[in-house]
């Protein structure tokens, strides 16, 4: 088992201070939010984030899939603090201030590209009763630069420091040679990089720099529409699940060291995990729904205790480590399915 240090896991992505609040009917009617929903923010909304803030008692997390992920990590890792690492992009304003303290109260070691051009990236979860309306506003998360962020000496050391390294596929969108220039780093050192396909869009909209990613990719994580879709695009011409998992652990790839690992979650169903030798299926154990406080960012929760594992593990049976983990995942005590299914507020469409 690997002694760990700050720095050894780097993620990077969209970051969204979540701001949550328990809101009544008419604040949803004013927006024109239904009571169980995800979507990105129009001009309607505009004024939503401030109103909420001034209106409500509101809870502030700091969110988006990839930092969701290293949180989780970081979490599961408790010391060294700052062992995870992670880069995005915010803004110069009070969000951007109140982001930067969450991540710190998280022990993650947050290292933003700040910017005047445009606000923070904030995602409003709207709650009535149990249901949760969820508004996102990408802003500055979109403003990535890698030449005046990834490219400096000092944060440029911080990528070379992490052993494992995970960037979730909606990056791509933002900063498609960020994204490569880590993989390449990754893969020449033979340290373990993971991709997320995040969602069908990216798979279909974003196809040409996911597939000059795709060879440095040594863990690639994705639910079964985004697999299916994936498939799709690349003409595997199957829609089942084992198979394109097969199919895409195939794929040519740079680092020939180490065998890509492809893990697909399909929900309640199996999740499945292609290595080059073979195709496995793991049961999602059945919990009692009283347990589960929600289930959105379950799937980035997932993904930070997988990269736990990894870090952990390191390169000794790393299989073996996803396996524990699969079962460990659907096996673990009620306090921390609720921690895992509750952590992130934002929708999986960020």
């Amino acid at each position: 088992m690997t002694t760990l240090s700050e720095n050894v896991l780097f993620g990077m992505g969209n970051p969204l201070l979540d701001i949550c609040a328990v809101v009544d009917k008419d604040f949803l009617d004013k927006y024109g939010l239904k009571p169980n929903d995800q979507i990105l923010a129009e001009e309607k909304h505009k004024e939503l984030f401030e109103e909420l803030v001034k209106k409500f008692k509101v809870e502030y997390h700091a969110g988006g899939s990839t930092q969701n992920s290293v949180k989780v990590a970081q979490w599961m890792i408790q010391k060294p603090h700052k062992a995870a690492t992670f880069f995005g992009c915010i803004g110069k304003d009070k969000f951007g201030e109140i982001l930067k303290k969450k991540a710190e109260e998280a022990h993650v070691d947050a290292h933003y590209y700040e910017q005047s051009e445009e606000p923070t990236g904030t995602c409003a979860a709207c709650i009535t009763s149990d249901n949760r309306s969820l508004v996102a506003n990408l802003a500055a998360a979109n403003c990535y630069k890698k030449e005046k962020h990834l490219d400096l000496e000092k944060n440029w050391k911080l990528v070379e420091k992490a052993k494992v390294y995970y960037i979730a596929g909606f990056f791509l969108t933002v900063s498609p040679e960020a994204v490569l220039k880590v993989a390449a780093q990754a893969s020449a050192n033979n340290k373990i990089f993971s991709l997320n396909l995040s969602a069908p869009f990216i798979s279909q909209f974003y196809k040409e720099p996911m597939m000059k990613v795709m060879p440095y990719v040594d863990v690639l994580f994705g639910n079964e529409t985004e697999a299916a879709t994936f498939a799709r695009e690349q003409g595997f011409e199957t829609e089942d699940i084992k198979e394109i998992a097969r199919k895409t652990q195939a794929l040519p790839k740079v680092n020939t060291k180490r065998q890509r690992i492809v893990v697909f979650t399909q929900g309640k169903d199996d999740t499945v995990l292609a290595t080059e030798n073979e195709v496995t299926t793991f049961p999602v154990l059945v919990s009692d729904q009283s347990e589960i406080v929600d289930t959105n960012g379950a799937g980035d929760a997932f993904v930070g205790g997988i990269s736990y594992f990894f870090l952990l593990f390191g390169d000794y049976l790393i299989i073996l480590s996803i396996e524990n983990l699969l079962v460990f995942s659907f096996s673990c005590p009620s306090e921390q399915v609720s921690f895992f299914y509750s952590f992130s507020v934002h929708p999986e469409v960020i």
